[in-house]
């Protein structure tokens, strides 16, 4: 008959149990069978050789999360919106952070127990450092797992918080939702921030089917929407010179008509969302506001982006002639062909503009939007989150609402791998004078025609190009004012040769265009640069 330890004297003969009278093989085969239990099935080490007590209430513990695991998946599978809507909610996201923390903290007491469940004496001495290595390494990566995972949700909780507000929910308008992108140019010589870039990105609701509709900063005349208090001030649109630029709404309405929005947090950015609503005929129904310096911190936290660049960009110096707007010499070049380009170059890729037109750089804008999104994969997330998300709190301000942020990240996900369509109040949509003697109900039009169009996208909507010599001589043969007849311009496409020689096929160097830029030739700069529009993430 089997005797029990409560026998004196009695032979123990379980060595998962009672590990005294084992073979040291055996013992070390136990260490190894508890630790693995551990990892996988917590609980079950001490249900079979430790605190049954512990080893229950720890089980009922596993069962649960794994049951709320396959529950999570399964709202993962059929209701991706309200998965994201509960992580994303700062009460909720607060609640699974502490689940979270309590879960890796008991883990890693599990884990101890179990490590005086093995008893390191009874082992060989050639195994007590293996199995506390093995012990040390699985504890890092199932406790330390839960642990990160809890860090990172409250790293995004923060970041959410300070970048979003808590104000009412937003609904589609026609079936769509419109958000307009500011980049914002600040500076100590500026009172407010100046949106130099200014797009529409248009969502359908349902579909994720997105439209990117760009504004040039220098549109004149911008309608102000129905029910906007500028309305008032400028009935017939914003009309008051050539210095009523869309782009200087913002500090036009933060240094004059604050008391206009009462209660607006922004008021300049959100008379700027109205400006743009008026003037595409459409309801914009909120802003993201990027401030162009802090950009840069946004795009080495991402570790750079990469681009195809169809012709060189200068990093442009001190301007040296208001009158005619030139600058001095260039204090650098970005190359033309593959590049990785760290903040500092994506700032001036996007911003640059001299030697060409808004238009070109309109196109390069657009075409670092679309690095940024290809490029911020998991494995960037994952890696860089941290930094991405601290740099994303300085740079970005927004009037979303964050208990909506869960649906629009669904949208965003859905629209990530789909072909957008894109339309510019400019080249190589209209002519460049199009601009200041604006026609809004050929705008409306337009962007009516895109939105409304049909899933199936033109083979120039797939990629970000401008060809700006090509579009240079069709405007110098004399388009008329206002839509550009289908098949004048050039299609934006990804299947362009960068241009880095001369007709002569000279390489283009920096000391050839800082030589040019010394005799003072900045038409053959122009020449050598014309293509500098055309782009495409790699």
């Amino acid at each position: 008959m089997h005797k029990t330890p409560s026998q004196p004297g009695s032979a123990l003969t379980d060595p998962v149990r009672y590990p005294t009278g084992a073979s040291a093989p055996v013992r070390t085969k136990r260490a190894f069978v508890l630790v693995l239990l551990t990892l996988f099935v917590p609980g079950s080490a001490q249900i079979v050789a430790g605190d049954r007590k512990l080893g229950r209430i720890a089980l009922r513990v596993t069962i649960t999360v794994w049951a709320l695991a396959l529950l999570t998946l399964f709202i993962a599978l059929v209701n991706r919106t309200m998965l994201l809507s509960i992580v994303t909610h700062p009460v909720s996201s607060l609640f699974i952070i502490v689940i979270l923390v309590a879960l890796a903290l008991g883990w890693a007491f599990l884990f101890l127990n179990t490590l005086r469940i093995i008893r390191p004496a009874l082992l060989a001495p050639g195994m007590r450092p293996i199995i506390a290595v093995v012990l040390a390494v699985t504890t890092v990566l199932a406790s330390g797992s839960l642990g990160y995972l809890a860090y990172v949700l409250n790293v995004s909780r923060n970041a959410i918080g300070s970048i979003f507000n808590a104000g009412p929910a937003i609904d589609p308008v026609d079936g769509r939702y419109n958000f307009l992108m500011m980049g914002g140019d600040a500076g100590d010589d500026r009172t407010g921030r100046r949106p130099d870039s200014l797009s529409v990105i248009s969502v359908d609701a349902k579909t994720g089917e997105s439209a990117i509709i760009s504004v040039p900063r220098n549109l004149q005349n911008a309608q102000f929407s129905e029910g906007s208090p500028m309305r008032e001030v400028y009935p017939d649109g914003y009309n008051c010179g050539d210095e009523c630029l869309i782009n200087a709404v913002n500090t036009e309405v933060t240094n004059n008509y604050q008391n206009l929005y009462p209660g607006v947090a922004d008021p300049g950015a959100q008379a700027t969302l109205e400006a743009v609503s008026g003037t595409l005929g459409i309801t914009v129904q909120a802003y993201v506001l990027v401030d162009m310096d802090g950009f840069a911190k946004l795009i080495d936290a991402m570790g750079g982006i990469r681009i195809k660049a169809g012709g060189w960009v200068p990093i442009s110096g001190p301007v040296t002639d208001e009158a005619n707007g030139i600058h001095g010499m260039p204090d650098g070049w970005i190359a033309a062909g593959d590049q990785h380009l760290n903040g500092f170059q994506a700032l001036w890729y996007g911003r640059s503009r001299e030697f060409v037109d808004d238009y070109a750089r309109i196109a390069r804008q657009q075409c670092v939007q679309q690095a940024m999104l290809k490029q911020l994969d998991p494995a960037t997330l994952l890696t860089k989150f941290e930094d991405i998300a601290n740099a994303g709190t300085k740079v970005v301000d927004s009037n979303i609402s964050s208990n909506q942020l869960g649906s629009f990240v669904d949208l965003a996900l859905k629209s990530k791998n789909q072909p957008i369509k894109r339309l510019t109040i400019g080249p190589p949509d209209f002519d460049a004078s199009f601009s200041t003697v604006p026609d809004f109900d050929v705008i409306h039009s337009k962007v009516q025609e895109v939105l409304a169009s049909s899933n199936t996208p033109k083979a120039s909507d797939a990629v970000v190009s401008y060809d700006g010599a090509a579009a240079g001589a069709v405007m110098a043969a004399g388009p008329v004012a206002g839509s550009v007849p289908a098949g004048q311009l050039p299609s934006p496409s990804a299947d362009f040769t960068p241009v880095t020689t001369t007709p002569d096929g000279t390489p283009i160097t920096i000391e050839l265009l800082n030589g040019l830029k010394a005799q003072g030739d900045e038409q053959g700069i122009r020449d050598l640069v014309a293509t500098n529009g055309q782009c495409a993430p790699l």
